[in-house]
Formats: structure tokens, C-alpha cells, sequence
């Protein structure tokens, strides 16, 4: 059954006037030029005492803009919403989405606003958007805020994926608005500018086909391929070759993510990126001690989206996307389906490969075979028998040595409850590292490059943020540094590596809104 069809929202207030001050922002927007039931554009709400508390100067030359510019006083206002910068076009992207597993027919843009796109150094095109600049017709019973809590986690978390090599939107700035939000209780005011190559989702793509609007799916279709998957040849079947193409690049991120011990937290429709990329940092975390059940959400009490079941989830979610494109995928909506079907089931092969690419280096395997599933999935059960951190196990693994060595072995039992399992699976890793002959220097580098020393664990975040809401961001600014690279031993920060203590323990998260 379609669901009603209600009509998109639209605002009469106009845009604020450009700034004759401020940053430069060589903007190009090509979403704002699709029709316009694809969004609604409006101005950010006012704020009205400007503060910025960081810029990412390397993400903003990359940008080609003028970190300088970003810092002065007009480049705060801007990046709190305040001002509205020359040639910006602000709009809320419209797009619905299952939201853990119900339908939500109109969701949109209920605290974000796209202020337009710029051309980066690399030549490809980015979006720049503010997250947290006010209501909107799609913000339902929400104000549009967002609380400095929630800006400096997406802003840590964010960043430390991108250092991590993990597609992911990007933080370029945070900025107080001076405003209080209303949440538990009183707390600051923020806006973060986030970066993406696009902000479609598979949302936007249910939002049109949940509508019956054929045009509209076909434009968005074309509009993804030629601005998100260039490397894509649509050929005379554009909606299949977008199709596929979003489904290698989610069973590839996916797989990175596990890899990592990452948990979204919030797998719902409208936060799967059709650019590939992860998006929208809400309760997500890294786990500590490996549990594939690991859930970080306050609101998932069943676990649908725990840690092991992203793959499902992912495939479930692409399922979603072929659905909408069904009207462009066959001449009959037999072949249509049987088409998207057989997409979609392609899925769990991919990932499953991709999963044992992202494994096998993290063991030091440099050519894995199907074989090596079993190997990988030993270390993992291992780690869960002996409650062991998975950062730190898979980081202390690339120093043992190829030959037995009963101290370095002890050392990486120390981060073990129980080392029974780890003991049994220690000989059948060192079997299969004779066996493909590779010298150890290179076999622990090959490692150490697999496994970062450091991940935003929870609880640094959640004193980070504490330490910010105090007037204090020195804490902030110290794992900000350090996680830019995660992969480098920085004695000085060890005690960012370690996990948290039980009493430091933070096991739940929340959404942002």
C-alpha cells in the first residue's frame, strides 16, 4: 500500500541577504537547480551571539577556502547561520525513510540547511551544510537546534573516521550560536558545518516513489550517477548501474566499519548515504570489549542495530532503495523486480569479500582466501571469550613475533579475562603466516597500518564534551589532534588508547535531536 501523499511544506520568509563581509565561497549549486518539490529553501534562524570553537583548516584549504577567513568574526557568523555568504542558496532537502523498520512518509531536513556546493582541489564537487541552524517545515515537533554536545561528537567522531580511511561527511567547522537549547536541561546552543560529497539518501529516493513521481525518481537517478558515481557508465540502464553501484560501495563501508568495531547505531533509510559514505553521527560508537550483539543506542532495545547485524541491515536498507527505483529498472514490473531482486541478493557476497578484505591485513594475511574466514572469525570469538578490547587486541597482535614467543604472548593475554581461546587459535595464526612467507617486518607494518592505535573511545568523547560545556575545550582539542593519527603510537596520548575503566564506562548513547 502507498502510503498518503502529503504535500511538501513550503516557506514564503526569503533568504537573507548576502553578506558583503565574511568567507568566500565559490558556490555552484546544482541541487538547487532540480525542481523544486525536492526541497525547501529558507534561511538559516538567527544567531545571536556568534562563537566559533573550531575550523578544520586543512578540510577548508582542501575546499579551497581561506581558513583565515573562516576564523574572523563574519566567518563565525556564517558558520553559526547568522550571516548568509554570496552566492549560498539555503534549502532543506526533502526525503522520507524507514526509521527502525516503520515508515515515516516525510521526514527532510528538520535542523539542517544545504547552503550550496563548492569545487574542491580534488575537482570533485562538495556540499556545505549547517547542521543545528533551526526549524524548518520538517522539523515537526523538534526546534531545529542543535545542543554543543551532539555537534562535538559528530565533529570528533566524523574526523576520526576520515583519518581512519572510512568514507564519511566531514567536519569543517563548530560554532556556538549563543542560544540556549532546551533538552534535559538547559545546555549551549551550536551549529556544525559538515561537509559531503552529497547528502542523498535512500530517503530521498522512497520519498518520490512513495509519491508516484516517476520524473522526479529519473532526475534524481541521473543527478546521483553523473554527481556522486561518475565512474559509473549509466549505459541505456541508469537506474540498475546506480542501483549497483550503491550497493558495492555500502557492502565496502560496511565491511569497514566492523573492522574498526563501529556502530552506527541508527541504520534507519534516511542515514544511508547514496554517495557511499557514513552519515549522521547520532549514537554511534566504538566498541570496547568485542560483542557481536554490542548495541550503543538508548532507543534500540531489540538490537536490530547491534554490531553484527549492519550487513543485514545494510541489505535490508538496499532492498528499500531497488524498491523505489522499480519504476526505472524494467519495461514490466515483473522484470523490474526480478531485476532489483537479484541486485539485492548480490549483497551478502560482496560484503562477505569486502569483510575479508578489511580482515585480512589486520592479521597480517596479505593474500586472503575463503579459508581465512574461519581464521578471522577465531581471533574475533577469542576476543569475545576473553572479554578483550578490539582496538587494543588487534593493535598488540602485530607485535608478536612469527616464532613463539611465551612473553610477547603473555603481554597480549593480559588484555584477556580468559586466554584459553586465544592460547588454542595462536598456533593455527602462526601456521597460516608460515605458509604465506612474507617477512615479519613486513607482516606487523602491513598490521600496524590495519590497526589504528587509536579510536574516539566513548568515554574520552563524553569528557571532551563535558570539559566543552564547562568552558573548557583544551580536552577536546587534545583528542582532536591525536586521532588525526590514529595509526601512529604517540607515547605522550597512551592514556587516549586505553579502554575505560569500569566506572569510566559510558554504554549507552543518544540521538542528537
Amino acid at each position: 500500500m502507498v502510503p498518503a501523499r502529503p504535500d511538501i511544506p513550503r516557506m514564503t520568509q526569503s533568504p537573507a541577504a548576502a553578506a558583503d563581509l565574511g568567507p568566500a565561497f565559490a558556490f555552484d549549486n546544482s541541487y538547487a537547480r532540480l525542481p523544486e518539490r525536492f526541497f525547501v529553501r529558507q534561511p538559516p534562524a538567527p544567531a545571536p551571539a556568534p562563537r566559533l570553537l573550531r575550523v578544520n583548516a586543512a578540510l577548508a584549504e582542501d575546499l579551497g577556502l581561506d581558513p583565515a577567513a573562516l576564523a574572523s568574526p563574519a566567518g563565525a557568523e556564517v558558520l553559526a547561520g547568522a550571516r548568509t555568504p554570496e552566492g549560498s542558496e539555503p534549502l532543506a532537502m526533502a526525503y522520507a525513510g524507514h526509521q527502525f523498520g516503520g515508515w515515516s512518509p516525510q521526514l527532510g531536513d528538520g535542523r539542517a540547511l544545504l547552503l550550496g556546493e563548492v569545487h574542491g582541489r580534488d575537482g570533485r564537487r562538495w556540499d556545505v551544510q549547517l547542521k543545528g541552524s533551526g526549524r524548518t517545515p520538517f522539523s515537526r515537533s523538534g526546534d531545529g537546534k542543535a545542543a554543543l554536545g551532539p555537534v562535538l561528537r559528530e565533529y570528533i567522531v566524523s574526523e576520526a573516521m576520515h583519518a581512519l580511511g572510512v568514507p564519511t561527511t566531514r567536519a569543517l567547522a563548530a560554532a556556538l550560536t549563543g542560544e540556549t537549547v532546551l533538552r534535559e536541561r538547559p545546555l549551549p546552543g551550536a551549529v556544525l558545518t559538515r561537509v559531503s560529497r552529497g547528502h542523498v539518501r535512500v530517503g530521498t529516493f522512497q520519498f518520490f516513489f512513495a509519491r508516484e513521481d516517476v520524473e522526479a525518481l529519473r532526475a534524481l537517478t541521473d543527478y546521483c550517477l553523473a554527481r556522486l558515481h561518475p565512474e559509473v557508465e549509466p549505459g541505456d540502464k541508469p537506474a540498475e548501474s546506480l542501483l549497483n553501484a550503491v550497493i558495492a560501495a555500502q557492502a565496502d563501508l560496511v565491511a569497514q566499519w566492523l573492522s574498526l568495531g563501529f556502530v552506527h547505531g541508527v541504520m534507519n533509510t534516511d542515514n544511508m548515504s547514496i554517495a557511499g559514505e557514513t552519515i549522521d553521527y547520532g549514537p554511534c560508537a566504538f566498541m570496547e570489549a568485542y560483542h557481536p550483539k554490542t548495541v550503543f543506542s538508548s532507543i534500540d532495545q531489540f538490537g536490530r542495530y547491534a554490531y553484527e547485524n549492519q550487513g543485514t541491515i545494510a541489505q535490508w536498507n538496499l532492498a528499500r532503495l531497488a524498491q523505489a527505483l522499480l519504476p526505472l529498472l524494467g519495461e514490466t514490473q515483473e522484470a523490474a523486480v526480478e531485476l532489483a531482486q537479484a541486485a539485492v541478493d548480490r549483497f551478502p557476497v560482496l560484503h562477505g569479500a569486502r569483510r575479508l578484505a578489511r580482515f585480512a591485513p589486520k592479521l597480517g594475511i596479505a593474500r586472503p582466501g575463503e579459508g581465512d574466514l574461519a581464521l578471522i572469525d577465531g581471533f574475533l570469538e577469542a576476543l569475545q571469550a576473553g572479554e578483550a578490547d578490539f582496538t587494543s587486541a588487534f593493535r598488540q597482535l602485530a607485535a608478536l613475533p612469527d616464532a613463539v614467543d611465551l612473553e610477547a604472548e603473555a603481554a597480549l593475554g593480559e588484555g584477556f579475562a580468559d586466554t584459553a581461546a586465544l592460547d588454542a587459535w595462536l598456533p593455527r595464526w602462526r601456521a597460516r603466516l608460515a605458509a604465506q612467507g612474507l617477512a615479519e617486518a613486513a607482516r606487523q607494518a602491513m598490521q600496524r597500518a590495519a590497526n589504528p592505535a587509536f579510536i574516539p573511545r566513548n568515554h574520552r568523547v563524553e569528557e571532551a564534551i563535558a570539559a566543552a560545556e564547562e568552558g573548557d575545550l583544551g580536552p577536546f582539542e587534545r583528542l582532536t589532534q591525536v586521532l588525526e593519527r590514529p595509526f601512529d603510537d604517540q607515547p605522550e596520548a597512551q592514556d587516549l588508547a586505553r579502554p575505560a575503566q569500569a566506572h569510566e564506562a559510558v554504554r549507552e548513547t543518544f540521538c542528537g535531536t
